[in-house]
């Protein structure tokens, strides 16, 4: 990859290959342990071989704009991110009973085979599945520290691992909190902060310019752009989560109603609703078994009182800041940056 310019394809292409050589080997010796961890070891594949890898760009345009080259040690530490995502990706499928990601089962629902007869199926793929998350995230702190970059490069950056945890994990625990309650948009957005947003763009930027070495400015730089598209990025998420072409987004559309998540989308439609509205959207998401025509009215409800559009509007407004935050950056990381948040917000699966 030139130095002065971001390839997605390419990018994606080296990120792929080495987390496919490190998660192999993983497999390879799971499957000495005992072969019966074949459906297991496959999942460990599977879950981590899945998506764009963001993270691991921001990660490597925090390096880079500390002016740091282009690296293979680097880039295995940065590739590490993408497994702390497939960890919790297998997490959060398991919480929120998530039939697809990708177009594909999910973990939990892949290995719900269960070992004997007597064993409940939908429990033993549910546990396996955690267990699969659990490794994933081990997995992704050894790859870090095996990377190849030197100790004192790494020591800068090992407390941030354990921020980012923390704020992953807070996140998550404050979505379930929030699940069912009225819906708020404040609290939605604080869901989406510590969820997805800290650990998607943020703290990806800080622990690269923490292996660069970057000074206190670029990491104040960082933050301000990287909580602003984290959220963009997880709001349009949440758009596609209802308003998606299942077939492009390989998810189900009704995880998120199913499941009455705690969204912005939710929360924004809740806010605007009038008296009438509201007692149809909390019917709408208190049926047991919500189906197709359920999902059509709550589209149409939602579009009703403008949800859908106020939620776009944030999403600009997040980008803008974002984008905004970058004149201090060296050049070639601002446009690398500015092209990562195109990408991330504009994606339409």
């Amino acid at each position: 990859m030139p130095a002065d310019r971001y390839d997605a394809r390419v990018f994606k292409a080296r990120v792929d290959e080495v987390l496919g050589e490190f998660v192999g080997r993983e497999r390879d010796q799971l499957l000495d342990i005992d072969p019966r961890l074949g459906p297991v070891a496959e999942q460990l594949v599977s879950a981590s071989g899945q998506g764009k890898r963001f993270r691991a760009a921001f990660c490597y345009w925090g390096w880079r704009a500390a002016g740091q080259p282009d690296s293979d040690a680097f880039l295995r530490a940065a590739a590490a991110l993408e497994l702390v995502h497939a960890a919790a990706s297998v997490h959060d499928d398991i919480i929120d009973d998530s039939p697809l990601r990708h177009g594909r089962p999910t973990a939990h629902v892949a290995l719900h085979a269960p070992p004997r007869r007597t064993v409940d199926t939908e429990q033993t793929g549910k546990a396996l599945a955690m267990l699969v998350g659990d490794l994933l995230m081990a997995l992704a702190g050894q790859m870090f520290v095996t990377s190849g970059l030197p100790a004192a490069y790494l020591s800068r950056a090992r407390p941030l691992w354990a921020v980012l945890a923390r704020e992953l994990i807070a996140g998550e625990c404050l979505e379930i909190l929030c699940t069912g309650a009225v819906p708020d948009v404040a609290e939605s957005l604080k869901v989406v902060r510590y969820k997805t947003a800290k650990y998607t763009v943020e703290q990806p930027l800080l622990i690269g310019g923490a292996l660069g070495g970057a000074n206190d400015r670029m990491r104040k730089a960082f933050s301000a752009y990287g909580l602003p598209l984290g959220e963009a990025f997880q709001l349009r998420d949440d758009l596609l989560g209802l308003f998606g072409d299942r077939a492009s987004t390989g998810k189900a559309n009704l995880d998120d109603l199913r499941g009455r998540r705690p969204t912005a989308l939710l929360a924004e439609t809740w806010r605007a609703a009038d008296r009438a509205q509201r007692e149809r959207l909390t019917w709408l998401l208190n049926r047991s078994e919500p189906d197709d025509t359920t999902l059509g009215e709550l589209r149409e409800l939602m579009t009703r009182v403008g949800a859908p559009a106020r939620i776009e509007q944030m999403i600009t407004a997040r980008v803008e800041e974002a984008t905004g935050a970058l004149t201090d950056l060296p050049a070639p990381a601002a446009h690398a940056l500015t092209e990562l948040a195109r990408a991330a917000t504009t994606r339409r699966y």
